[in-house]
């Protein structure tokens, strides 16, 4: 007689009875489809979020440079693959973040608000002047009515706006610099075309696109008071910017050590202490969430601890002496807080500015 088999439902192939998982895909046998299978699936398909992650986080906290070490090794299923830790880490940490962004945000709307009032306010105000026609004198408006009464002559053409640009502006070196004054307002509220406003800004004729496109967000900021919309263009570029990054720390720890295996093993490296990063400014925003009136001396402290962090893990993945570590990893460390991460930054505000 036969031995009886059963039949993998993934790939069709034949088990014995008294195996739980199929010899060829590893596909779990004789499972049938409800709701705690598919959410076990899910999550564990995008997240793994099973036994493994636990196994990873205690000695990613604790135990610094141990994993990046043991993935090494080649002890590559015992612990959670640094790409998918990585994900699960970032997705808690921009979650948690987010709350911050809208602080923030409404912040810079309130202050925003308040500045486009106060600045309407003083147009009304205070002096409205433009030059007449013959370019000799100045007429003054003490207040609203006559100011409303200039502003129908100005649209009437009785006035006009481009008397009062610069005419001596004849040569450019293509050079962004604006000047925002208080004859800026008079041209907005006067209903002055864009051009007339660029060139009183100071954009030369023969501007290129990209200078016209800086002139031209300069003025709609100007305009709308849209520093909230940059704030949170900037933001949203946060987390496609740490994937650039991280792989940029990987390659400084590559000129730093570059005896101490290919790239790709510095990269373990780095995605293992970015989870921890992401891990302890994690607990830190939702600590202060949870909790009011935290110190912010022993939030810095915290953070400040993960310089220590790195150092103990160097020592253990790069198998230096401790000194020497310490040396290397106080300049890896400068170098990217001082100058990749700041010249990161500005670059993102950069393009914020130019696409929000």
């Amino acid at each position: 007689m036969s031995e009886e088999r059963q039949i993998c439902k993934n790939c069709e192939t034949e088990n014995t009875l008294e195996a739980n998982f199929c010899i060829n895909c590893g596909q779990k046998l004789g499972d049938e489809l409800n709701l705690k299978l598919l959410f076990y699936n899910t999550i564990g398909n995008y997240f793994s979020f099973d036994a493994r992650f636990f196994r990873s986080i205690v000695p990613l906290m604790f135990k610094p440079g141990y994993i990046a070490s043991e993935f090494i090794k080649g002890k590559r299923l015992q612990y959670l693959h640094p790409g998918q830790m990585y994900l699960f880490v970032t997705v808690i940490f921009f979650f948690v973040f987010n709350y911050y962004v809208r602080e923030g945000r409404k912040v810079i709307e309130e202050n925003a608000k308040t500045a486009f009032e106060e600045v309407d306010r003083d147009i009304k105000r205070n002096t409205l002047s433009q030059i007449d026609p013959a370019g000799l004198d100045t007429i003054k408006v003490e207040n609203l009515a006559e100011a409303q009464k200039l502003l129908e002559d100005i649209r009437s053409n009785k006035y006009k706006i481009s008397d009062t640009l610069p005419k001596n502006k004849k040569e450019s070196n293509n050079a962004i610099n604006f000047n925002f004054d208080e004859d800026i307002d008079s041209l907005v509220a006067a209903g002055a075309s864009d051009e007339e406003i660029y060139r009183k800004m100071g954009m030369a004729e023969d501007a290129g696109f990209f200078t016209r496109r800086f002139y031209s967000q300069g003025l709609k900021l100007y305009k709308t008071m849209g520093f909230a919309q940059v704030y949170q263009y900037f933001i949203d570029s946060i987390p496609l910017a740490m994937f650039i990054l991280m792989p940029l720390f990987a390659f400084i720890l590559k000129l730093f050590f570059y005896k101490r295996g290919n790239y790709s093993h510095h990269l373990v490296f780095s995605f293992y202490f970015f989870c921890f990063l992401f891990t302890v400014f994690s607990l830190i925003l939702g600590v202060n969430l949870l909790i009011d009136n935290i110190p912010a001396w022993l939030s810095w402290l915290v953070a400040s601890s993960t310089f220590f962090y790195l150092w103990r893990a160097m020592v253990r993945f790069y198998q230096q002496h401790w000194f020497l570590s310490f040396v290397k990893s106080g300049i890896i460390s400068w170098i990217y807080l001082f100058f990749v991460l700041p010249l990161a930054f500005l670059i993102m505000l950069f393009i914020a500015f130019l696409f929000y």
